[in-house]
């Protein structure tokens, strides 16, 4: 198999440099068709039945106006009656879909047993920097085009990716939740964007704990995202000391049903293939093959489920002889700070305060962006405007604050990252 520790230094140079061209997403997903698979009205889709026109290698697509890219793998002995799984398996920065091919899909391809249908875009420019949504517009229009000739079972859809290709991953999962089932995210950041972001969707984050090129503090908030998302209890996971050559996974508490969270924690540095008591990677020795299939494997032909309604009304509250705590005007804080810069772009956090011995119930924070500088992406808020005076208001979980509790919106912006924002403000509600 291909050895991608050699790819380290071209990753390292070139990472942050296109890390501010992260793109926002389109809405949406490919048709109805997709989202009614997550209601579990639908388990297969057009092309079961069909005698397929599709073969393995390299395809040509048509996507938002330009000639893109992929390579398919089917299985052996393909049965047309048959909804297999489909995996996206995204390339790295300086990546190609060859790559991942001859990697077998991040060591997936091995394991599947003939079970799944493998799919490798290939990123312009050799990334997934997801200018307007084009790359996910192109997940939607290759996903469109193998299941109107290929049998898929529609509850069982999943992408992959390490670095620049995790960052794509992560993209998937906030823009197409009702598309995806789960998602694996190796040693990535929110570099091809997050629109949405609020939905649940079953998360697998594996990342080194000195991570040279994306710190591993960018894959927590990644995982953190989705930890919120499927309800799952918040909580540090333990993660292995520095020579310790070892792995953590951890497997969270109290997620939705259908919906889990797991953190694997490497004692290594940016690599998709770190081996338990080596410090060098190697892709037949790896551990993250086998967990990521049994990750993967878990949802065999399920949907994600469904609340069914009581039997029986729940008991009505009585109102409270005494309203609830509410915040006043101007009684939080806002605190900005940076976090990461590279040519051409930078990475910024903002920390809202609740001083007051008072609950808040929702928060906007006001900054002035200097000449030059435009949000290319925000999580954690809401923002209106990008660039000069931008306001950004609380998520739909993070409005609530109790007395000397905080939170924290963060967001990445082209332009120089010296100048930090001004008229730096926050009022509530």
């Amino acid at each position: 198999m291909l050895k991608r520790r050699y790819l380290l230094p071209s990753i390292m140079a070139a990472a942050l440099l296109l890390a501010a061209t992260a793109g926002g997403a389109l809405s949406g997903g490919f048709g109805a068709t997709a989202v009614a698979a997550t209601n579990g009205t639908l388990a297969a889709t057009a092309g079961c039945g069909k005698a397929p026109t599709l073969t393995n290698g390299t395809r040509t697509i048509q996507s938002s106006g330009q000639s893109r890219t992929y390579n398919l793998r089917i299985p052996d002995g393909y049965d047309r009656n048959h909804p297999y799984r489909l995996i996206f398996g995204f390339h790295w920065l300086n990546g190609s879909a060859n790559n991942v091919t001859s990697a077998g899909y991040y060591g997936l391809q091995p394991l599947s047993n003939n079970s799944t249908i493998f799919v490798a875009p290939q990123g312009l420019n050799a990334g997934w920097a997801n200018t307007n949504g084009r790359d996910l517009t192109l997940f939607d229009d290759i996903s469109r085009q193998i299941e109107n000739d290929l049998c898929v079972d529609t509850t069982q859809r999943f992408a992959l990716g390490w670095s620049y290709g995790g960052a794509m991953s992560y993209a998937v999962a906030c823009a197409r939740p009702t598309v995806i089932r789960a998602v694996t995210v190796l040693s990535g950041a929110n570099l091809s964007g997050c629109n949405g972001g609020t939905q649940p969707v079953a998360y697998f984050g594996i990342h080194g704990t000195f991570d040279s090129v994306l710190n591993i503090s960018q894959g927590r908030q990644l995982r953190d995202t989705f930890v919120r998302n499927n309800g799952c209890t918040a909580q540090s996971p333990r993660e292995p000391s520095r020579g310790s050559l070892t792995h953590i996974t951890t497997a969270y508490a109290g997620c939705r049903a259908g919906y889990p969270v797991q953190w694997a924690a490497f004692d290594g540095d940016h690599t998709p293939s770190p081996v338990d008591g080596s410090g060098s990677p190697n892709d037949s020795r790896t551990w993250t093959s086998g967990e990521i299939w049994r990750f993967f494997s878990q949802f065999e032909s399920t949907t994600p489920p469904t609340t069914p309604p009581p039997t029986t009304p729940p008991p009505t509250t009585p109102p409270p002889t005494t309203p609830p705590p509410t915040g006043e005007p101007g009684t939080c804080a806002a605190t900005y700070r940076a976090v990461n810069s590279w040519p051409g772009g930078f990475q910024g956090e903002v920390t809202v305060a609740n001083p007051t011995a008072t609950t808040l119930n929702g928060w906007t924070v006001g900054l002035t962006l200097a000449g030059g500088q435009a949000i290319s992406s925000l999580w954690s808020g809401t923002n209106t405007g990008t660039t000069g005076s931008v306001t950004v208001r609380n998520a739909a979980y993070n409005g609530t604050l109790g007395a000397n509790a905080s939170t924290t919106f963060g967001f990445t912006a082209t332009g120089d990252g010296a100048t930090p924002p001004s008229n730096v403000t926050c009022t509530s509600p």
